[in-house]
C-alpha cells in the first residue's frame, strides 16, 4: 500500500489487542489522579499541599524520563508497561486500604503520590517505545493520534467518574475502582509481543554512557533537532495558555468556576477533536511537517487575539480551536520523532521529547504569570505568540538554508528517510 494511503492502526491486528489496556490503563490512571488531588484538598484544605501533591505526581517524569528511556532501549517495553500498569493499580489499592483501615492520612498521600509520579515517569518512555512496534510505518500518525485521543478523552472522564464515585460511596470504593480499571489491562497488554531491543553502539555501557550517546544521537540528527524545536514552541504557546485558564478565566472574563469549567471543556474537547483529526493522517513526513508549521502558525495567531476579547461565547470557541491546534503540532510533533528515529535509540530520545512537551508548559507557565502580574493578558499573550512566531520564523530559515546546501550537491537532509537518521548524499 501507498505510504500516500491512510492507513488505519486498527487495521493491524497487534494494535488492537493493545487499544483496550490502553484505555483501560489510562482512564484508570486519571480517575486515581484526580483523587489523589481532591483527597489533598479533602484533608487540608489547603492549596499548598494540592500544589504539592501535584508536584509529586508530575516532577519525577521531568527528572526520570530520560533514565527509564534507557531502559526502554535494553527492554521489550511492553514488559515495562505490565509492570508499571501494576504500580498504578497497587497504588490505587493501597490507598483503598489505607482510607478503609482509618490510615489514609496526609503521609500516606504524599507517599502514594510520589509512587504514582515514579510509576508514571517510566510509564511514558515505554509506552512511546512501543506503539510503533504494533502498526506499519504509514499507520504511525493513525496510531499517535489515537492515543492522543484516548489521553484527552480519559483527562475528562476520568475525573467525572472519579467524582461520581465519591458521590456513590466512599473515597475507598472510588480508589479500589480506580485499581480495577487499571488492572483490567493487564491481560490486553501480555497478550501483545511488544518490540525486541536492538543493539546500538555503547548499548554495553552504563547508564550514564547511554545517555550521552542518545543526546548525541538528538543532536547529529538535523530533521528530529528540527521537531523538537517546534514542539517547545508548541509546548510555550497553546499548551502554556491551557495550563493559565484559571487566572485567563478570572482576568479576561471575570469567570467563576463555572466559567472556568466552561472553558475547560472547550479544551478537552478541541484536544480530542485534534487527535483524531491527526489519527486520519498518511504516514508522509513531508505532510506531517506542514500540518505541524500550519498548526503553530494558527495558534500563534489565536494566542494573540485573545488578551482582546471578552464575549464568552466567542472566547470559549478560540479556546477549544487552540487546544485543537495543539494537540495536532504535539502529535505530530510525536510521529515526525517516532518516524524518523532509530530503533535502537527510540526509547532515549523520545523521553527528551516527553520532558519538552512536558516540561516547557510548566516552565512557560511561570514565565507568563509572573509577565502578567506585571503588565496584563492583553499585553503579555501577544508578546508570547510574536515570541513563538520569530522562533517558528527561525526554524523554518534554518531549514531553508539546508535546502540550499541541497541544491549545491553537498549534503541533503530529508524528512523522508524510513529507519531514522539523517540521509546524507555526497558529489564527491
Amino acid at each position: 500500500m501507498s505510504e500516500q494511503a491512510h492507513l488505519s492502526a486498527f487495521a493491524s491486528p497487534v494494535y488492537r489487542r493493545y487499544f483496550p489496556g490502553a484505555v483501560f490503563s489510562t482512564l484508570g490512571s486519571w480517575t486515581l489522579r484526580f483523587l489523589l488531588g481532591w483527597s489533598a484538598w479533602n484533608l487540608t484544605e489547603s492549596a499548598v499541599w494540592v500544589g504539592a501533591v501535584a508536584g509529586l505526581m508530575l516532577a519525577p517524569a521531568l527528572l526520570l524520563s530520560p533514565l527509564f528511556g534507557i531502559v526502554s532501549d535494553r527492554i521489550n517495553p511492553r514488559n515495562g508497561l505490565l509492570v508499571t500498569v501494576s504500580l498504578h493499580g497497587a497504588l490505587a489499592a493501597i490507598a483503598s486500604f489505607t482510607s478503609l483501615s482509618g490510615l489514609f492520612g496526609l503521609p500516606a498521600l504524599l507517599l502514594i503520590s510520589a509512587g504514582l509520579g515514579l510509576a508514571t515517569s517510566a510509564h511514558t518512555p515505554f509506552r512511546l517505545a512501543m506503539v510503533p512496534s504494533l502498526v506499519p510505518r504509514g499507520s504511525l500518525p493513525s496510531a499517535i493520534g489515537y492515543s492522543a485521543t484516548t489521553f484527552n478523552t480519559s483527562r475528562i472522564l476520568g475525573p467525572a467518574l472519579g467524582a461520581w464515585l465519591l458521590q456513590l460511596g466512599s473515597p475507598a470504593l472510588a480508589f479500589i475502582s480506580a485499581a480495577l480499571l487499571t488492572l483490567f489491562a493487564l491481560p490486553f497488554l501480555y497478550a501483545i509481543p511488544g518490540r525486541v531491543p536492538q543493539q546500538a553502539s555503547g548499548q554495553s555501557h552504563g547508564f550514564y554512557r547511554q545517555m550521552l550517546g542518545g543526546l548525541a544521537y538528538t543532536r547529529s540528527h538535523e530533521a528530529i533537532r528540527l521537531v523538537f524545536g517546534f514542539t517547545l514552541v508548541n509546548a510555550l504557546l497553546g499548551r502554556t495558555v491551557i495550563e493559565m485558564l484559571p487566572a485567563v478565566s478570572g482576568q479576561l472574563l471575570d469567570g467563576d468556576a463555572a466559567t472556568l469549567a466552561t472553558l475547560t471543556a472547550s479544551a478537552g474537547a478541541g484536544a480530542i477533536l485534534g487527535g483524531l483529526v491527526i489519527s486520519r493522517q498518511t504516514g508522509s513526513e513531508q505532510r506531517l511537517l506542514k500540518i505541524l508549521g500550519a498548526s503553530l502558525l494558527l495558534n500563534a495567531l489565536l494566542v494573540a487575539s485573545l488578551g482582546w476579547l471578552d464575549h464568552l461565547l466567542i472566547f470559549v470557541t478560540l479556546i477549544g480551536a487552540v487546544s485543537l491546534l495543539t494537540t495536532m503540532a504535539g502529535t505530530t510533533s510525536q510521529a515526525l520523532v517516532q518516524l524518523q528515529v532509530d530503533d535502537a535509540y527510540r526509547g532515549r530520545v523520545l523521553s527528551l521529547w516527553s520532558m519538552i512537551a512536558m516540561g516547557a508548559p510548566a516552565i512557560g507557565a511561570l514565565i507568563m504569570g509572573g509577565l502578567v502580574d506585571l503588565w496584563s493578558f492583553p499585553t503579555v499573550l501577544p508578546g508570547f505568540a510574536l515570541a513563538g512566531l520569530a522562533v517558528i520564523a527561525r526554524l523554518l530559515g534554518t531549514q531553508g538554508a539546508t535546502r540550499t546546501r541541497d541544491r549545491t550537491g553537498k549534503v541533503e537532509y530529508s524528512m523522508g528517510q524510513p529507519g531514522g537518521g539523517v540521509n546524507e548524499e555526497r558529489n564527491d
